[in-house]
């Protein structure tokens, strides 16, 4: 089941305090960017973030699970908490590079 366009809306919502938020499609599922960085890979209505150290401690008591078959282990971002998921992305984000520019 591919995500719906509300759940992208909301998504994009949320995280817009923090910057310039756009998705991208990607066969049926979606891409979150802010401020160029990719920060969640969004699969049947999930939004999926890197399992990193830097979120570890706010990602406790949160849900996993992999985006797709043969993706890694990743948090499951609860949007209900709004002011919580826009803090688990900007520390993220601050722990991501920014993607490679291509030739």
């Amino acid at each position: 089941m591919a995500c719906t366009i509300e759940f992208i809306d909301l998504v994009c919502e949320v995280l817009a305090p923090l910057g310039e938020v756009r998705a991208r499609k990607m066969i049926g599922e979606y891409v979150i960017y802010v401020n160029e960085k990719c920060v969640i890979t969004a699969c049947d209505n999930r939004a999926f973030v890197k399992k990193l150290d830097c979120v570890a401690p706010l990602m406790a008591d949160a849900e996993t699970g992999c985006a797709y078959t043969g993706a890694k282990e990743g948090y499951i971002l609860d949007f209900s908490n709004e002011r919580k998921a826009r803090e688990v992305i900007s520390v993220l984000w601050k722990a991501l590079p920014f993607p490679k520019k291509r030739k």
